[in-house]
């Protein structure tokens, strides 16, 4: 007999893919491993993504307190992102991610 997803409670797996949801976050986290970055440091790393697309992407990431957005007043305004300390938390997790997707890199490329 099948269980509803109500029966069951919200599953953990499903609760971190909603906050990872996205084209570009994956690739987000990874370039900010480093330290912060201004949006135009991003935007070169990730030359594919569109600027609004990353600027959302950037947007829902803070709402879900992965990053934090800081303004520095050196003549001109600039923002930088930079993982949040709970964040931070998720640093490990990512590089996982991307070994785990190294490896299927390769084992796709052998079949």
């Amino acid at each position: 007999m099948a269980v509803s997803k109500k029966e069951a409670g919200e599953c953990p797996v499903d609760a971190m893919m909603r906050v990872l949801d996205g084209r570009w976050k994956g690739t987000i986290l990874w370039c900010l491993q480093d330290g912060p970055k201004r949006t135009s440091e991003l935007k070169r790393a990730v030359p594919e993504i569109a600027e609004r697309v990353l600027i959302r992407q950037l947007q829902e990431l803070v709402s879900d307190g992965i990053l934090q957005r800081a303004e520095s007043d050196e003549g001109a305004t600039r923002v930088y992102y930079s993982f949040s300390e709970y964040g931070k938390t998720l640093i490990p997790i990512v590089q996982m991610m991307c070994e785990w997707g190294r490896k299927h890199l390769v084992r796709e490329a052998s079949l």
